[in-house]
């Protein structure tokens, strides 16, 4: 791909809001799933199966997909297989075992919150870890007001009552940070392999892991309809766009210029699960408020980065 072009404004920022706007969609088909799969309420081991189907069939179109664009088939090199192992169990394995059983016993409202650092993380973990950038008061004012604005459009009573348990927001807590490691782990491994190479044979191995381990421990599925088969297709497509794009364009830009715009998902999965599951959430002056904040944020990290 053009270098030059990804790392232009105007291609990053729609590249980037595809991509949020895809993981967005993901929160309210992901519970229509459960319906459709007849996943019940608790039931970790049928979670995990359903993540691990979503994820396989996300590596697999990922690798069909690429094969196409590169007009031949991607394969990763032997050296490789090593760091795609490596990002298949942080990106995959670790985050999403993490993020369904976080979810679980939590509440959503904390989830998001939580989930939303992401960014955050991901930014703190390229600076004073990775050492790929510098951080500077305006990624650290960029990441404020993009918490704030997931604060603002989750907030409710919910927020009020402090209990904390480890298997819940701890749970979430972790997740939030393998999925900001893996970020980074995906600009430092793209030096040596190409990015969709590195998601679809990422998520091919994670979702082996997942599917395997969910069916020792009694997880089950139900394909009976054509809605469901459908649906999860779609939830595989969306990983396989959007991870493929985001680790194109960490390839080419900083971590904090990319990453920054993660505030944007929970914002969009606010607004389509609202609009998909009219779960009674209201689109109001604050959550109208929330985007502003978490587009100055994303303004903010751009405008002024010095990567």
């Amino acid at each position: 791909m053009n270098k030059k072009l990804l790392t232009k404004t105007p291609v990053i920022f729609a590249l980037c809001i595809l991509c949020c706007l895809l993981w967005g969609s993901a929160f309210p088909f992901v519970k229509i799933g459960y319906r459709l799969l007849e996943v019940a309420d608790g039931d970790v081991a049928s979670m995990i199966l359903f993540a691990g189907f979503r994820f396989f069939i996300a590596g697999i179109l990922a690798i069909i997909i690429g094969s196409f664009l590169q007009k031949k088939p991607l394969f990763p090199q032997k050296s490789n297989l090593f760091r795609v192992f490596k990002l298949s169990l942080t990106q995959t394995v670790a985050q999403y075992f993490f993020f369904y059983v976080g979810l679980s016993n939590t509440t959503g409202v904390k989830s998001s919150i939580i989930n939303g650092a992401s960014s955050f993380f991901s930014i703190l973990i390229a600076c004073f870890i990775f050492r790929q950038e510098r951080f500077t008061k305006f990624k650290l004012f960029g990441c404020v007001l993009g918490l704030c604005g997931i604060v603002l459009v989750n907030l409710d009573s919910s927020l009020l009552k402090f209990s904390l348990s480890f298997m819940g927001e701890g749970f979430m807590l972790l997740a939030t940070l393998t999925s900001a490691l893996s970020a980074v782990m995906i600009k430092e491994y793209s030096k040596f392999e190409n990015p969709v190479t590195l998601s679809g044979y990422q998520f091919a191995f994670g979702g082996i892991i997942m599917c395997t381990t969910g069916l020792i421990f009694g997880g089950r599925l139900n394909f009976s309809s054509i809605a469901s088969v459908v649906l999860i297709v779609y939830l595989g497509l969306v990983s396989a766009v959007a991870y493929s794009l985001w680790g194109i364009m960490l390839k080419y830009n900083s971590v904090s210029k990319i990453t920054v715009f993660g505030f944007m998902i929970p914002v969009f999965g606010f607004f389509l699960s609202a609009i998909i599951l009219k779960e009674g959430y209201n689109i109001n002056l604050s959550s109208l408020l929330s985007l502003v904040l978490v587009s100055a944020g994303i303004y903010v990290v751009n405008k002024f980065s010095d990567n």
